[in-house]
């Protein structure tokens, strides 16, 4: 099993509905909010080349940005 890390942010639609997705699937994840751990704001911005935009989904060497729905 790869390890999941979902970069998200409060009030973010997008996120909660990844983080259903995961959880439905059965898949395990960590979840880095940004708000929270403001520090993780500079590794969202190295993952997407710039944008400031979440969920950032990293699973082993794919990177996602945004969700459209499981």
């Amino acid at each position: 099993m790869s390890e999941i890390t979902i970069y998200t942010k409060d009030g973010c639609p997008y996120c909660a509905a990844a983080k259903k997705h995961y959880t439905e699937q059965g898949k395990q994840f960590t979840e880095i909010n940004v708000h929270k751990q403001p520090e993780m704001k500079d590794k969202v911005l190295e993952l997407t080349g710039g944008k400031a935009m979440v969920p950032v989904i990293v699973e082993g060497n794919d990177i996602t940005v945004g969700f459209g729905g499981g």
